[in-house]
């Protein structure tokens, strides 16, 4: 990981959080409907959430999360039983205020800020359902999460939200590769798998090229060697979104944010039916 990758996802952090925060704060009725069953209020409940988590996870000294209860969702979580977690965090985490959510979101990622600001980014520390993120991926999950969550926001009080794409690329390059080189933990062994090895390769102008290889649900990082059955170019604000369902692939492929090409790539949807996000 370079230098400047770092420092990046670093200055993304409270930019992204400050617009986000300025969002939830200038709500007038935080009841309104923005995700499925969620609230604007549950919805930014949810971010602030995990940015309090966050504050502890980095440090990974071992001592007590900020929500005790979470302890064990968190560590036998899978892809599949994420929301069952996400429905406890916020009984867990019961402020409902647009402002005072607001106010502990900037407080919570100032501290994550802090607490990270002598961390080597590439250190791996304990995520969900065992897996193992490196620092600087967990910070850009964060940017991610409220990137998201944001465009929920924004579009049940029809506002704009842009989404930079040099941010989403963040996401994939330090937290998505980062785990996948890491440990996948037991976050996908709920998934299908496929019985042969798939590759993916990943290109843009925002990231590095990277190939994910799929096997009997184990995913890994590798090395692009013109091995890969299917090759993705893309735009990061348009990939992650889609990835997240909140663009449709038939959206994301027609307006060229996705293009797919390599000698194999009917092999694509079964990729995704693995590898996929809660």
């Amino acid at each position: 990981m370079t230098l400047e990758k770092w420092q990046a996802v670093r200055t993304a952090l409270p930019e992204t959080g400050a617009r986000f925060a300025d969002l939830v704060a200038g709500v007038r009725h935080g009841h309104t409907t923005s995700l499925g069953e969620w609230t604007i209020a549950e919805t930014a409940a949810h971010v602030g959430m995990i940015a309090l988590m966050y504050t502890s996870m980095i440090r990974g000294d071992g001592g007590p999360l900020p929500l005790p209860g979470l302890a064990e969702p968190i560590d036998t979580a899978r892809v599949d039983t994420i929301s069952r977690m996400n429905a406890l965090a916020l009984e867990l985490y019961p402020e409902r205020d647009p402002v005072r959510l607001a106010e502990r979101l900037r407080a919570d990622i100032a501290e994550v800020l802090l607490v990270s600001a002598d961390s080597d980014p590439e250190k791996p520390v304990w995520w969900l359902g065992g897996s193992r993120v490196p620092v600087a991926g967990v910070l850009a999950h964060l940017v991610n999460e409220m990137l998201l969550h944001g465009l929920d926001i924004a579009r049940a009080v029809r506002r704009p939200w842009p989404i930079p794409a040099a941010h989403e690329a963040l996401f994939l390059e330090l937290f998505l590769v980062g785990m996948a080189r890491n440990d996948m933990g037991r976050l996908l062994d709920d998934a299908t798998p496929s019985p042969r090895r798939i590759a993916v390769e990943f290109r843009s102008a925002y990231t590095k090229p990277a190939m994910l290889a799929l096997q009997h649900g184990e995913l890994r990082s590798e090395e692009p060697d013109g091995s890969a059955d299917v090759r993705l170019t893309f735009d990061p604000a348009v990939l992650v979104p889609m990835m997240f369902g909140r663009i449709s692939r038939a959206r994301a492929v027609l307006s060229g944010g996705v293009r797919i090409g390599g000698p194999r790539p009917w092999l694509l949807p079964a990729f995704l039916r693995t590898v996929r996000m809660p």
